[in-house]
């Protein structure tokens, strides 16, 4: 089956989101570059998406999201700087909030590169022009988009236990603490706390295959 990793975003919906490094360059050089990102991602998007499952890695990112409804993304930019010419172009209705998330994930990109092309004294792009994005409507393939973003690290190699991996949502979904991350409703898909973690353990994907639905990045 071929998979259209390029689809309009819907409102209300979720996606498995990745993007890499332009030429897979690196994204991230330092502990600092992380969570900058992370900050710029709740700057850009917190008005818009919400977002369930992530993982960052050198040269690539994975996301879990599900948009907000169209009423209260168009909301939230209709008095955002440049986005008036979204507004008096012939977009449907329908297509409108999620053509304006697509341009926040635009502007995200831009912002970051700026400061990391400012940081190692480079130019050009730095992510690939098109972040792919795949539509989620089954809870089963829900619960294994967060398993495999959670374990991308050790598939990679880059750690040989996923759990301590500092730039994955894994351990914040499981701290007690106030965040905007969607950590109960993750909970919630698995039943609770101890099924989260069993599932995450009990993952006997060979790792050193691709699925043929999953990037190879």
């Amino acid at each position: 089956m071929k998979i259209d990793y390029f689809t309009h975003l819907e409102p209300g919906c979720f996606y498995h989101l990745f993007n890499q490094g332009n030429a897979r360059v690196k994204v991230f050089y330092k502990d600092d570059n992380y969570s900058y990102f992370l900050k710029k991602v709740d700057s850009y998007l917190d008005n818009y998406v919400e977002i369930y499952a992530y993982c960052l890695l050198s040269n690539h990112f994975h996301m879990l999201i599900r948009l907000k409804e169209g009423s209260e993304i168009i909301k939230n930019t209709n008095k955002i700087k440049g986005l008036e010419n979204f507004y008096t172009r012939n977009i449907g209705e329908a297509d409108l909030p999620g053509l304006l998330v697509s341009e926040m994930f635009r502007r995200l990109f831009m912002s970051y590169a700026k400061a990391i092309n400012k940081q190692q004294n480079r130019t050009g792009s730095l992510f690939r022009k098109n972040f792919k994005r795949k539509k989620i409507n089954d809870l089963e393939y829900l619960k294994e988009v967060i398993i495999y973003i959670h374990r991308n690290p050790k598939k990679h190699g880059i750690i040989s236990d996923f759990r301590d991996y500092p730039w994955s949502s894994y351990s914040r979904i499981l701290e007690d603490k106030i965040s905007k991350l969607g950590k109960e409703q993750t909970i919630s898909w698995f039943g609770d706390k101890q099924n989260f973690i069993a599932c995450h353990e009990r993952h006997t994907e060979d790792e050193g295959e691709e699925r043929p639905d999953f990037p190879s990045l």
